[in-house]
């Protein structure tokens, strides 16, 4: 009952430290001395109650804290994950994979630090979204000079080769044009393109062939005479030329085709084998019974004359074809009936049986001549005169009323 009274004491409604280990009660109680501040706790004031709780939940509250921050910091992990993706970029032909943060195009070229050129292509705008997989293509511009159609244009382009770029320049091309390099040729940087413009052109012209002259012995004719038998006619060739011009100007030519039109016909001429009879020297018109040569003044000349004939016709002749029926090369162009070369100035066709052949005469107005020529339209006082011009000699017409002295085979001297 003493043990009971003696904790009746304690008027605490909480015990805080009492020994309640039999051992050491008895021990106390033989004593008898039970200390009765250290049995009961004070009451706790709003301070120590809060100090006392913080004590309490410190660890929770720490190991709270430390959970959530553990959560997110996976939470953000798993928000960088997803937010984190493999794009696929292609810089001038150079294939990378990276990952990227970035949401846009412009985003992640300025994450990595990608330079895009005023000029290079990119294949996604700027704005554009990035997701997992996207592919974005640089194609750097390339300096290239080209020249066409007289100009030279320096451009940056992003095409692949000559051909693109020849294309992505308007410029256009004929089948013959010649570029180079060659249109499937890879751009370079600072390359020069060259265009050559290239024209081919056919034509067809037409030439004639001149005809033959084939001579035939007649001994109908006298020597010294010839007659057409048979009139040459001139034939008709064409030829088909290719012309190929480069920038305007002829580089080539080629005969692609020769055809005749018309063959040439052969002129027949014969030529007399006769022999002629001798030619009987005139005496001078008027002369004294002496039948001697009369001196006269010709030109500021004194010469003696066997023969002076009047109302002569003149006319005029060329070697041509429309004289003679000849052409350059023919067989007997040029030649005279006596064998010697037509000479303007000197040579005349004339009527054998009036004026001898190889005989000098003086025509009024035209001067000294020489009777080399026949001719078969050349008929007494009728005088053909020789002129290297075929169109002065169509000029000269017939003439009437001339006078003509008949010298004789030598020419008069100065004196």
């Amino acid at each position: 009952m003493s043990v009971d009274n003696h904790f009746g004491l304690v008027a605490s409604d909480k015990v805080s430290c009492i020994t309640v280990d039999g051992g050491a009660m008895k021990e106390e109680r033989d004593m008898g001395f039970i200390p009765t501040e250290e049995t009961h706790d004070p009451r706790p004031t709003g301070k120590l109650f809060a100090l006392r709780w913080k004590h309490e939940h410190l660890r929770s509250i720490l190991l709270g804290a430390i959970l959530v921050f553990a959560i997110t910091i996976m939470f953000v992990s798993l928000l960088q994950r997803e937010a984190t993706k493999n794009i696929t970029i292609i810089d001038n032909g150079i294939t990378s994979v990276i990952r990227t943060q970035s949401s846009n195009v412009i985003g992640f070229l300025k994450e990595q630090d990608i330079q895009v050129g005023s000029h290079d292509r990119l294949s996604l705008l700027p704005t554009d979204s990035l997701e997992e997989g996207s592919q974005i293509v640089i194609d750097r511009a390339l300096g290239v000079t080209v020249k066409a159609d007289g100009k030279q244009e320096f451009a940056y382009t992003v095409e692949d080769t000559v051909g693109e770029v020849i294309s992505a320049m308007n410029i256009k091309l004929s089948d013959h044009d010649r570029v180079t390099p060659e249109l499937n040729s890879p751009l370079k940087e600072g390359m020069t393109v060259a265009v050559v413009r290239v024209r081919k052109e056919v034509t067809e012209t037409k030439s004639p062939i001149a005809f033959k002259v084939v001579q035939q012995k007649s001994k109908d004719l006298e020597e010294g005479k010839q007659k057409v038998v048979t009139a040459g006619k001139n034939g008709l060739v064409m030829f088909k030329t290719e012309r190929v011009y480069e920038d305007g100007k002829l580089v080539s030519q080629e005969l692609l085709e020769k055809t005749v039109a018309e063959p040439a016909v052969q002129q027949i001429v014969a030529v007399g084998t006769k022999k002629k009879a001798e030619v009987v020297t005139l005496s001078y018109n008027g002369a004294p019974s002496s039948a001697e040569a009369k001196t006269v003044k010709l030109n500021g000349k004194k010469v003696k004359v066997k023969r002076m004939l009047s109302n002569v016709t003149l006319t005029a002749y060329s070697a041509g074809e429309a004289s003679t029926g000849k052409s350059k090369g023919d067989s007997g162009y040029g030649i005279t009936a006596s064998g010697s070369t037509v000479t303007e100035g000197r040579t005349i066709a004339v009527d054998p049986k009036v004026i001898p052949i190889g005989w000098w005469v003086y025509i009024e107005g035209i001067g000294f001549r020489r009777a080399e020529d026949t001719g078969g339209a050349v008929k007494g006082k009728k005088i053909d005169v020789y002129y290297d011009s075929e169109s002065h000699a169509n000029k000269f017409g017939l003439k009437r009323g001339y006078t003509v002295y008949v010298i004789g085979p030598k020419k008069p001297s100065a004196d």
